[in-house]
């Protein structure tokens, strides 16, 4: 009776009991138990085993929830305590009380059975948060990030994913305080509403730093500890290039932090290591082939790519793949002509065209340019190449845009990485590497879950850089996020740099490849940066801010709101209403904040609020809280830049003139010569990240404020068809960033006694 009410609302529900009926050694035994406990199609597991067999070690390896005869010492005791509602009662107990009528042992069985598999209904649907969320005890003066993020102790890991709905085999757990989120998830929610979307921007970056990440913790610990609204930060990770060189962490400062912010700032869970290791493999396969193909003939090339094992000789799957792509129907290697066997064997690369580099997640400006293959082994074949800094690979940019597993696979697989001699693509795929880069990549796919300094949920997933790649977090993480915190919930996502470079690929990029549409946009500013953009002197990393900047000077803010004003203008070309979100310093006086929150509302913000997270945590941002939360009723309007079928010369000019500011564009030969081949290759279609300097909206980096009638030069395009975008080059870009003279790693060091880390920031 059970059983057919649940399965009239869940008709393809059927509970199953599986059981273990061996006379074996013990240990394959519990294998086998621990291989049915995390089978999901199973709801109820018996043993029927010898005596000599039963041990405690064996009957406690079941799952307490799938123990349906009640043998575990967590239902034993649950029964023991009278807590006879929480756990499975022995089916042989029941039968025995209730005198043996006429149901019997079996049915009680069963009975548990379906007990079980409704339990695992209940924990499918999406379950309320029951979030603790910690308390603050700011001091003052504000001490270091480091020392504040060290003062506070994070919940365990495990209890924060309980609190916020995931199920146990949902994550796995890295250390007490970091944990990755299976995909799966996705499945299980996927008919719950998403909750509200959210994306911090900012104006054009100084030296003096807007807060953008600051702001976002700040927002969601508002939302979440103080008024009560489930909320999801989700960030980048950082690269460990800047956390070395000159700009430090980008956990958050002050009372508005990822914790533990050391954990947060370096290896994390691995993910740009294995962006590394995919990224060089790929590199290594690609100068291994040209090396072989100029060293072999095709006989004895075709016979060490499918080679006779043990007299038999077999295509690889992914061979298979690339003799279907070459219209080539044959299946035994032994029946393919000569010409097919060249065909399947050379591919033919133009060392000349090979857009493939090796990364590297370090500031070394010495790897810009290198000579590759100088070793005599290399039999002479030698190239110029360079170094990337990790987080420019095409690899990270694709984990930032998949939505799943089989999509991150065929995007790998896509990926130009050169082009023949005759002017066509060769991709990862036609390498052969595409199921090895996968399986590299197949647990940094899973978002990373970390908390705030008030115990609320955040997700740190993918680092693009927002300058040479589009600057945004993973697709996925936004996603499980906008299922977790409910139709009520926000989910706080962040872009890189200013809005006119990270939010505008927020929204032509990454919004296309999702289905995403944002509710609101958070535009941070500070006093101090505005001053600069107004016409303030030069910063020096260092050096003591001049007087401007630490007093109060009407006009110097009135003249860099300039610049926050085309911001603001820049959000309403999507449609999306735009709070401003002033970072409040100590130095800036009330008349500064009232201005600049006068001028941002008449230049067409939704609201603009002062906000004090940095100094005393979330109840410092209620007010930005309650902006947004008003601001995302009002319905967004949401619209794209610019057409995908627009030639990729005309999507280009679009984003300089409307966003920019530019008068027009201006295109090198080689910028032309390679937007001629990427059409002619198909990949005219895709969306357009633009590779510029983030210091101005110009390609001038010391043109501060709304610089006019200048000529955007586009030097250079490229294309990461994996990620799915063009990436023109917009006057001389760094792909590896350098040191300065004196680089963070001067403060950083580790107390030995301890094994704490001191000097991050």
């Amino acid at each position: 009776e059970v059983l057919s009410l649940l399965q009239e609302k869940n008709p393809a529900f059927k509970p199953v009991l599986a059981i273990i009926q061996v006379s074996r050694e013990r240990g394959s035994i519990i294998d086998e138990i621990l291989k049915i406990n995390e089978d999901t199609r199973v709801h109820g597991l018996a043993l029927q085993i010898s005596e000599s067999s039963f041990s405690n070690k064996v009957l406690n390896a079941l799952k307490p929830e799938k123990d349906v005869d009640g043998v575990t010492d967590i239902n034993l005791g649950k029964l023991v305590r009278g807590d006879a509602h929480e756990c499975f009662v022995s089916p042989v107990a029941r039968a025995v009380i209730e005198l043996l009528e006429k149901s019997g042992m079996m049915s009680f069985r069963n009975a548990n059975v379906v007990s079980s598999g409704r339990r695992w209904l209940r924990e499918q649907q999406y379950s309320r948060w029951r979030l603790h969320c910690l308390k603050l005890q700011p001091l003052s003066p504000v001490p270091s990030d480091i020392e504040i993020s060290r003062a506070q102790t994070p919940k365990a890991v495990d209890v924060l994913a309980k609190e916020i709905g995931l199920l146990p085999d949902e994550i796995e757990i890295y250390g007490k305080s970091k944990a990755k989120v299976r995909l799966s998830l996705l499945e299980r929610l996927k008919d719950q509403a998403d909750g509200k979307y959210v994306l911090v921007a900012g104006i054009t970056p100084t030296p003096l730093g807007e807060g953008k990440s600051t702001v976002t913790i700040g927002l969601v610990q508002a939302l979440t500890a103080h008024l009560n609204v489930n909320s999801f930060a989700c960030l980048r990770q950082p690269s460990q290039g800047p956390t070395f060189g000159v700009k430090g962490g980008a956990a958050g400062g002050g009372y508005a932090q990822v914790i533990p912010m050391e954990e947060f700032n370096l290896h994390l869970t691995g993910d740009i290591h294995a962006i590394t290791a995919a990224n060089n493999l790929l590199a290594a396969a690609i100068d291994t082939r040209i090396l072989h193909e100029n060293t072999q003939t095709d006989k004895a090339l075709y016979n060490r790519l499918v080679p006779s094992v043990n007299g038999v000789r077999e295509f690889s799957k992914i061979q298979l793949a690339r003799l279907k792509r070459l219209g080539i129907k044959k299946t035994d290697p032994n029946t393919l002509t000569e010409e097919e066997m060249r065909k399947f064997a050379r591919l033919d690369i133009d060392p000349s065209t090979v857009t493939w580099q090796r990364v590297l997640d370090t500031n070394d400006r010495f790897l810009r340019k290198i000579t590759i293959g100088q070793a005599n082994t290399e039999k002479g074949y030698s190239r110029q190449a360079q170094f990337d800094i990790a987080v420019a690979s095409e690899i990270m940019a694709v984990l930032a845009l998949t939505d799943s597993l089989t999509d991150m696979k065929e995007r790998l697989g896509r990926m130009v990485v050169a082009s023949d001699k005759s002017g066509q693509p060769v991709t990862a795929e036609d390498l052969g590497v595409t199921g090895a880069l996968t399986v590299l990549m197949k647990d940094a796919i899973k978002p990373n879950l970390m908390q705030t300094l008030e115990g609320t949920p955040v997700f740190v997933h993918a680092g693009p850089f927002a300058n040479i790649a589009h600057g945004n977090s993973s697709v996925l993480a936004d996603k499980i996020a906008l299922k977790l915190v409910g139709e009520e919930g926000f989910v706080v996502t962040e872009a890189g740099f200013g809005a006119d470079i990270g939010m505008e690929k927020f929204f032509n990029i990454k919004c296309r490849a999702s289905g995403l549409v944002p509710n609101v946009v958070v535009l941070v500013a500070t006093v101090r940066a505005l001053k600069m953009h107004g016409g303030g002197p030069s910063v020096t990393a260092g050096i003591p801010l001049k007087r401007e900047y630490t007093e109060e000077n009407i006009p110097l803010v009135a003249d860099g709101c300039c610049n926050l004003q085309k911001q603001i203008q820049i959000t309403q070309l999507f449609g999306v209403p735009v709070v401003v979100a002033l970072n409040v310093f100590k130095t800036d006086t009330r008349a500064e904040i009232d201005l600049v929150c006068e001028l941002a509302k008449r230049a067409g913000a939704f609201d603009a609020v002062p906000c004090y997270h940095w100094s005393v945590g979330g109840k410092g941002s209620v007010d930005l809280a309650r902006a947004v939360r008003e601001a995302a009723s009002e319905g967004s309007r949401f619209q794209f830049l610019y057409d995908v079928q627009l030639p990729i010369v005309e999507k280009i000019r679009t984003i300089a003139q409307a966003v920019y500011g530019a008068k027009d564009i201006e295109l090198s030969p080689e910028a032309q010569a390679k937007i001629e081949r990427y059409t002619q290759q198909g990949f005219g279609n895709l969306p357009i990240c633009m590779a510029k300097t983030h210091l101005s909206l110009s390609h001038q980096p010391d043109k501060k404020g709304v610089p006019k009638d200048f000529i955007l030069p586009i030097s250079d395009v490229r294309a990461s068809i994996g990620a799915g975008f063009i990436y023109p080059l917009v006057g001389t870009m760094s792909t590896m960033p350098g040191l300065p003279t004196r680089p963070c790693f001067y403060d950083i060091d580790l107390d030995t006694e301890t094994e704490q880390v001191k000097g991050l920031f």
